[in-house]
C-alpha cells in the first residue's frame, strides 16, 4: 500500500523516524506465537512468519497519544499505542494486524463509507460478525480521523489521511480478533487525490512475545 503515499523530501535533520524496544526501519522482530497458537485456525489470517523485516514505519499523533506502526514483509504491521513519550515503560497496547484487503473507493462513494458504512455497530465480514469497540451516545459512530507520516529506508516522508473504525469477535479461548477499517486519502505522484478502504485483522500481543533482533 506504500505506492498510495505522496512521497515528499525533508531535511536529514528533521527526520525523526519512529523507534521502540528497538523496532525501527531495516530491524527485525522474532513472534512467540504461543498465545494464539490454539486459535490459529480461526483467525482470518493463519500464516504469521516467525521473522517480521521491518520494511518502513509511521507515527500518528493524537496528542497524549501516539501511535508507532512497523510494517514488515510479512504484509503485517505492528502498532505500538503509547501514552506521552515514544518510550517502552509508556507503550499500553500492542497489536499485529496483517493485510486483508485494499479496495479502491470511488469519489461518490467517499461520504457514503465515511457517513454511514464504517462506524456501524456491527460489521459483518467474511460470515464472521465484529462488534464495534468505540462507543458512542448514537448509533452510528464517525470514523476517527488521523493523518501518519511514514518513513522507509530513504530520506523521504510519506503523508495519508485516515479515517479509521475499530471492531472485534470474542475467540474460543476468550481472545479477540481485531478487524481494523481506515478509510485513505493521499496524493498519487500526479498529484492526483486517491482513497481507498483498507482493511486488516490483527491479535494483541505484549512486549514479552516481541524479541528485536536489530
Amino acid at each position: 500500500m506504500f505506492n498510495l503515499f505522496k512521497k515528499k523530501p525533508e531535511p536529514k535533520s528533521a527526520l525523526n523516524k519512529p523507534e521502540v524496544m528497538g523496532l525501527c526501519v531495516g530491524s527485525s522482530f522474532d513472534i512467540d506465537k504461543l498465545s494464539f497458537q490454539l486459535v490459529l485456525n480461526e483467525l482470518m489470517i493463519q500464516d504469521v512468519a516467525d521473522t517480521q523485516l521491518i520494511l518502513a514505519a509511521g507515527r500518528v499523533d493524537l496528542g497524549s497519544t501516539i501511535l508507532l506502526r512497523f510494517y514488515t514483509d510479512d504484509e503485517a504491521w505492528l502498532q505500538v499505542v503509547c501514552e506521552g513519550s515514544e518510550s517502552e515503560e509508556n507503550i499500553v497496547d500492542l497489536t499485529l494486524f496483517h493485510y486483508f484487503d485494499t479496495l479502491h473507493v470511488n469519489a461518490s462513494e467517499w461520504d457514503d463509507l465515511l457517513n454511514r458504512k464504517i462506524g456501524v455497530p456491527f460489521y459483518h465480514f467474511q460470515d464472521q460478525a465484529y462488534t464495534r469497540v468505540w462507543t458512542s451516545t448514537s448509533e452510528y459512530h464517525p470514523p476517527v480521523a488521523m493523518q501518519e507520516k511514514t518513513y522507509d529506508d530513504s530520506e523521504e516522508v510519506s503523508e495519508t489521511d485516515q479515517f479509521v473504525m475499530l471492531f472485534e469477535r470474542e475467540l474460543s479461548d476468550g481472545s479477540f480478533e481485531q478487524l481494523y477499517l481506515s478509510g485513505e486519502e493521499s496524493l498519487n505522484d500526479q498529484n492526483q487525490l486517491e482513497r481507498s478502504l483498507v482493511i486488516s485483522t490483527g491479535v494483541k500481543l505484549s512486549p514479552t512475545q516481541i524479541r528485536v533482533n536489530g
